[in-house]
């Protein structure tokens, strides 16, 4: 089991379900967008209740892109766009489905590097350069799931400067990473600047 902390919601049960299932994580990482962290983070546990306790990627790839879509507008929505992150959430699972036999966890898990499991990353529906960096730096940094060469794959954000999720470990760094993306934002400057 995978041991770390990510206290990014504000509900310990949602925080731990990111900890505990690799594919909440994904689809976490994924909805960071557009929305607070702590929502985005808190969507895989709506997602879980919301289908009824589980929350695997066969079952979401199964519902397919409408019913996945639907839950995602069901009040309250799960983000400030549903329809759209509801199908990439579905895109994202129908992935891991077909290319990891629905195990999110084995697109790091036997990884030889930080820069194939970047390239892994690179390769999921809704993961860009940025996302995919952070993803990796949660892996270093809160999971203790590093791979040789991590550091490098996913600089800047493998740095120690409270820029992203990968560096919430306490209320007090989720404090100083929002005055970051405050700060960089009032600078119209991203948190890899």
């Amino acid at each position: 089991m995978t041991t770390g902390t990510i206290p990014i919601t504000g509900d310990d049960t949602a925080d731990r379900l990111l900890v505990e299932n690799p594919l909440a994580l994904l689809i976490g990482m994924l909805l960071d967008q557009q929305v607070p962290m702590g929502w985005a983070f808190r969507g895989p546990f709506t997602l879980q209740e919301r289908l009824g306790g589980a929350l695997d990627a066969e079952t979401i790839a199964a519902l397919g892109p409408d019913k996945v879509e639907a839950i995602f507008r069901d009040k309250p929505a799960m983000h400030r766009y549903p329809g759209s992150m509801g199908r990439r959430t579905y895109e994202l699972c129908a992935y891991v489905v077909e290319h990891y036999g629905g195990d999110a966890g084995a697109i790091w898990r036997d990884a030889p590097s930080g820069q194939e499991i970047y390239r892994r990353l690179r390769e999921l529906p809704g993961y860009g350069e940025e996302k995919s960096k952070i993803f990796l730096a949660i892996l270093g940094k809160r999971l203790g799931q590093a791979a040789p060469g991590w550091e490098e794959a996913a600089a800047p954000f493998s740095d120690a400067t409270p820029r992203s999720v990968a560096d919430v470990g306490s209320a007090e760094s989720l404090a100083q990473v929002r005055e970051f993306k405050k700060a960089r934002k009032a600078q119209k400057r991203g948190k890899a600047d």
